[in-house]
């Protein structure tokens, strides 16, 4: 599908972040880890573009460098047709009002010395909404809104359950009624019992509210549920871009259709034969020649050690990196 400039929401291109890793001793092997290594993609109004791939290829720092927390190596990042790397502090305050985050740890993100509603009311405080009394209704009217109680803004983190710690994390998020919000693993450390509970909230926050979700995660089932579109990362770089249904039914990549042939199918009849990787993700600090892939691949043949592939338009809406589909 096509989408014209208004449709996009935030634009990232060909993004790199590159930490530099000195020895231990003088003269010491020094090097870069490339933890971001030429990223882009688009996030459209309205949608949720799930960001899948395993512990260490880079989502979180490219959530991060989206908000600001740190600035890349390389590259750009456009919100509204607007250089966010090229923000003023006071435009930057301004686009941090749009663009919230949920985090990964509903516990460790709450200050435990203030009460729900202090942690709620924050962003109002900061963001200019003057009065305590405006304030702690507005705090009130959010908690209710994502399934808690007035009763409850008096607490303590510690005396909510983790479901209900990332409740006070999304009410925060929504506070300031962002146009987008990074989703960071926002279920994995929660019991799958309540996993279901989180995720059809932020989807009614999401049709209530219009907002924009990039959901990160590393379970393929989740992001499913959640996503009109989904972008598989590996080593720092996107291999595979897809609408949801297209990516799952039919993977070009063979990382992702190594991913999907991990998922836990419960009907024996429906289950896809097991594609076994052999080896371990390569470390950033040293990645292969050519395809980042390659090492671990089944399909591997001669270019794939040799030259990087391209993330190419491989029909409407579909993009993948493979040298083999380029060869077919």
């Amino acid at each position: 599908m096509t989408r014209n400039d208004s449709s996009v929401l935030l634009r990232i291109q060909d993004l790199k972040k590159h930490y530099p890793v000195h020895g231990s001793f003088p003269g010491g092997r020094q090097g870069l880890v490339k933890a971001l290594d030429g990223v882009s993609l688009e996030v459209y109004r309205g949608e949720t573009l799930g960001l899948v791939g395993e512990s260490g290829c880079g989502k979180t720092t490219l959530g991060r460098m989206i908000l600001r927390i740190e600035d890349p190596t390389a590259g750009t990042i456009t919100f509204e047709n607007e250089d966010v790397l090229a923000l003023s502090k006071t435009a930057l305050k301004e686009y941090r009002r749009n663009v919230q985050l949920v985090f990964q740890d509903p516990y460790a993100s709450l200050n435990p010395r203030r009460t729900a509603g202090s942690i709620v009311g924050e962003p109002l405080r900061i963001h200019g909404n003057n009065g305590s009394d405006n304030v702690a209704e507005k705090a009130a009217a959010l908690m209710q809104m994502v399934g808690l109680s007035r009763e409850q803004m008096g607490r303590y983190p510690h005396e909510f359950s983790g479901g209900q710690r990332q409740r006070i994390g999304i009410a925060r998020a929504i506070a300031l009624k962002p146009k987008l919000i990074i989703a960071d693993e926002p279920v994995s450390a929660l019991d799958v019992s309540i996993q279901a509970q989180i995720l059809n909230l932020l989807r009614e926050l999401q049709e209530g509210l219009g907002l924009t979700y990039l959901f990160i995660s590393h379970d393929l089932s989740v992001v499913r549920h959640m996503s009109d579109r989904v972008a598989v990362m590996y080593l720092g770089k996107i291999v595979e871009q897809a609408g949801g249904d297209d990516l799952y039914e039919t993977p070009l990549h063979p990382y992702t259709q190594a991913l999907l042939s991990a998922i836990p199918v419960p009907d024996p009849a429906e289950r896809k034969e097991r594609m076994i990787l052999s080896g371990d993700v390569p470390s950033p600090l040293d990645p292969p020649s050519g395809c980042a892939f390659h090492p671990r691949c089944p399909f591997r043949f001669d270019p794939c050690d040799r030259i990087v592939p391209p993330l190419e338009n491989r029909g409407p809406g579909r993009f993948a990196a493979c040298h083999l589909l380029a060869s077919l």
